[in-house]
Formats: structure tokens, C-alpha cells, sequence
């Protein structure tokens, strides 16, 4: 099922350069330059030359056309979905059309682009979605490995003009014009149809392609892909035995994966021994705490910052004790005296010693009083709002997917749902999965 990772991804590369244009669309009603109209006639050509030439016919020819074959089902969707196929390349034509005839002193021919490109990014939005949340679980449903074979041998012949210099000519062109004449572009998931047009593209900090790894003989995760855009807080749920713990293990690097990557901030970490993640910016409040009972709590904090240079760890200490007041008043007395709720504080304030990039929290409500869950809570949502990266693994479904922008679902090793948070939370599935509704 690599395709399925290759696919979401390019989406993420689509979604970055519609996102781009439609920024210049907007711009047209305003005071646009000559360099506007030359933006967008290359973002043209690199939706006809890149999506219209590899991306789509190889969706067509493989992944839908076997589809076809194997689910019945699947029809009204996949000939829903080629028919969009069908109508992009009319677009960008109208679009080349309406470019050409634009003249800058002309706000009615201005207006009619942007209007062009206004439907364009709601058309290609919209698709990308009815991809991944619909198409996606149908194909790892009903397809074979014989099947995915093949698909994934096809997804893999080519390659991105915005992930490498590599590749024909042509294409390595649309790269150099595209990454020379538009600003810094940063990943985004696809957006959710017209209800995400004019979204501002958030940078990915951490993804996770087809990760596998096994204690054993026994695989644990099975292909597991998940991102996380900075700033968001991002959600694992699912049962006992699922994975979800195994998954943070892997990203900090004391599991050990056996085949895909690991992406912070589009750099390859999978290599990294742990020691270096954490010095990355990927600090872990470990399932059941586990402080070091015997030292004071405030050696405890300091252990956060071992990776780090002396500067700016008196200020950072002052700022956790100011989260949690009560380490601060206790900071003396040996660890293991805390209770379980202020172990809790004290493991996460641990982690925020690290200056984390990315916060993963595995469990943090896991054997807690009812009051001491809502306070954990109430200090997520505040470390969201001070623009903290979060992956968090819990167990309280409810509680997590009330506060998170996006989630997964893990079953057995695969991700077998995913949406934001508040769909999850209203999943009739989840809800009785997980929520006992």
C-alpha cells in the first residue's frame, strides 16, 4: 500500500501550489504585478505537466481501474472521481484562456481568472478529500497484494517536481520556476473541499510514512502513516494493544522501526539515534510517568534539559514552575513522594525542559482522579494555545477528540480511521468502538 502514502503525499505537494494560487487569485482584485500573471502561468503548467501528466493517469490506469475490478461498490466513486480527472485539464485550459486575456488595468477580465482559479482550488480541494476519506478504505479493503503490487511499482516510477531535482527535463524546469518564483511553500493536508479554500498552509512538522516495526516476529505496526502540521494538536486512539504507544516509541527512537521514515520538518530522523531526536525537538511524556523517584524534583526537571546548553534553562525552570506552582514549593523533596497527578506535572514539565518541537504525550490521564484529568487537560489546551506541537495518545477517546485538530484511529496495527477530531468524535463507529454510545 505504498501508492496510498506516495498519493496522500503528492496531495500535500497539490495542495501546497493550489493553496499558492489561490493567493494570487485573491491578490488580482487588489493591485497585481506582471510577476503575478507569470506565478500563476507556471503553477499552470505544473498542475498540466506534473498532475495531469503522471499523477492522474496513473490513479486512472492502476489504482481505479483495479478498483474497478475488485469492488462493485466502489463504481459510483471511482467513475466520480475520473470524471473529476476529465474536467481538471478544462479548467487549467479556461484558466490559460482567461490568463491570456487578462490585462492588469482591466478589473473585469481580472475578476473572471480569479473566479477561474477561485473554482479550480474548490474542485481539486474537494477531490483530494472524497480521495483519502472515501477511496482510500475501499482500496485496502477490497485489493489484493497482487494488486498493490503493481500499483505501488507504478506510484513509484516517478517523482514529484517539488521533492527532488532529479527527472526529465521538463519537470525538473517546473521545479526551478516554481520553487524561484514562489515564496517559501509549506506542506498542508488537502484541504477539506470549498470549506478549507483560502486556508493558510501550515507547516508539516512531523510525518510518519509506512512505518513498520516488529518485536520479533511479530509486526506490531503495520504501514502506519500519520503527519502532524505544527501547531496542531493531533490525536491517537484506539484500544489496548492497538499500537498507539508503540508508534510514539518509534518516533523518539527507543523502538526500533523496520521498514518506512520518519520526517521532522521534512528531514529524515529515521537513522537518528534517540539522544539526537530529542536535541531534534521530539521530547516524550513517557506512559506511567516514570520520574526518577529518588532524585529531588527539581534534578528531575533539569534531566528535561541534559541535551541542551546552560543558556536559558534557569528561564525555562522558572517558566514550569510558574505552570505548576506545587513542584516549585516541593522542589527539595525526592520525586517519588508526588502523587500520581503531580508525577504527571512534573513528566511533562520534564519534557518542556527539552524546548520541544513536538510534545509527545503517551497516556497523561492514565490512573488519574476525575479533577486531576480535567486539570492535565486544561494544561494541554494551554501548551496548544502557546503553539506547541502535540501528538497525543489517549485512551480517553472523548476527552482527547474534543481537543484535537486532527485524529487517527489505530486498530491492530493500521490506521483504519482518521479526521478531525471533532468527526471522530461524532463517528458513529467511534462512538461505539470507543465511547460506549
Amino acid at each position: 500500500m505504498q501508492a496510498l502514502t506516495i498519493i496522500r503525499h503528492e496531495h500535500r505537494n497539490m495542495t501546497r501550489v493550489a493553496q499558492a494560487l489561490r493567493g494570487l487569485g485573491d491578490r488580482l482584485g487588489n493591485s497585481p504585478s506582471d510577476l503575478d500573471f507569470r506565478k500563476i502561468e507556471y503553477i499552470i503548467d505544473y498542475f498540466e505537466g506534473f498532475t495531469e501528466r503522471y499523477h492522474h493517469p496513473k490513479e486512472n490506469n492502476f489504482l481505479f481501474a483495479r478498483l474497478l475490478q475488485r469492488a462493485g461498490a466502489a463504481r459510483p466513486l471511482v467513475e466520480r472521481l475520473m470524471r473529476d480527472h476529465e474536467k481538471a485539464p478544462v479548467h487549467l485550459v479556461r484558466m490559460r484562456e482567461a490568463l491570456t486575456a487578462a490585462d492588469i488595468d482591466d478589473a473585469t477580465r481580472r475578476a473572471r481568472l480569479s473566479e477561474i482559479i477561485a473554482a479550480f482550488h474548490g474542485m481539486i480541494g474537494a477531490h483530494m478529500h472524497s480521495e483519502e476519506s472515501e477511496l482510500f478504505e475501499l482500496a485496502r479493503t477490497h485489493l489484493t497484494e497482487d494488486d498493490w503490487r503493481e500499483i505501488d511499482a507504478a506510484f513509484a516510477s516517478h517523482i514529484d517536481p517539488l521533492d527532488s531535482t532529479e527527472g526529465e527535463g521538463d519537470i525538473a524546469l517546473l521545479r526551478q520556476r516554481i520553487m524561484a518564483l514562489l515564496p517559501p511553500l509549506d506542506t498542508a493536508r488537502p484541504p477539506a473541499g470549498d470549506a478549507a479554500v483560502g486556508a493558510a498552509p501550515a507547516a508539516m512538522m512531523l510525518e510518519v510514512r509506512d512505518l513498520k516495526t516488529r518485536y520479533g516476529r511479530i509486526e506490531a505496526l503495520h504501514g502506519v502513516s500519520i503527519a502532524v502540521a505544527e501547531g496542531q494538536l493531533v490525536a491517537l486512539v484506539g484500544a489496548n494493544g492497538a499500537g498507539k504507544t508503540t508508534l510514539l516509541r518509534c518516533i523518539s527512537g527507543v523502538q526500533p522501526a523496520s521498514g518506512g521514515d520518519i520526517l521532522l520538518r521534512g528531514q529524515s530522523i529515521a537513522a537518528r539515534r534517540s539522544h539526537h531526536r530529542v536535541r531534534a525537538g521530539i521530547c516524550q511524556v513517557p506512559e506511567g510517568r516514570q520520574v526518577f523517584g529518588p532524585m529531588s524534583i527539581e534534578d528531575n526537571l533539569r534531566m528535561g534539559a541534559f541535551t541542551r546548553r546552560s543558556a536559558g534553562i534557569e528561564d525555562d525552570l522558572e517558566k514550569v514552575y510558574a505552570m505548576f506552582p506545587i513542584l516549585k514549593e516541593r522542589r527539595t523533596h525526592p520525586a517519588g513522594t508526588l502523587s500520581g497527578g503531580q508525577q504527571q506535572m512534573l513528566a511533562l514539565g520534564r519534557a518542556l525542559m527539552g524546548r520541544p518541537r513536538i510534545l509527545l504525550l503517551d497516556e497523561p490521564s492514565m490512573g488519574l482522579a476525575p479533577v486531576i484529568v480535567e486539570e492535565i487537560f486544561r494544561t494541554i489546551r494551554a501548551l496548544k494555545e502557546d503553539g506547541i506541537t502535540i501528538l497525543l495518545v489517549e485512551q480517553n477517546a472523548r476527552a482527547a477528540l474534543s481537543i484535537a485538530d486532527h485524529a487517527y484511529v489505530l486498530e491492530t496495527g493500521y490506521v483504519t480511521l482518521e479526521g478531525p477530531g471533532k468527526e471522530l468524535l461524532a463517528n458513529d463507529e467511534v462512538r461505539r468502538a470507543y465511547l460506549g454510545m
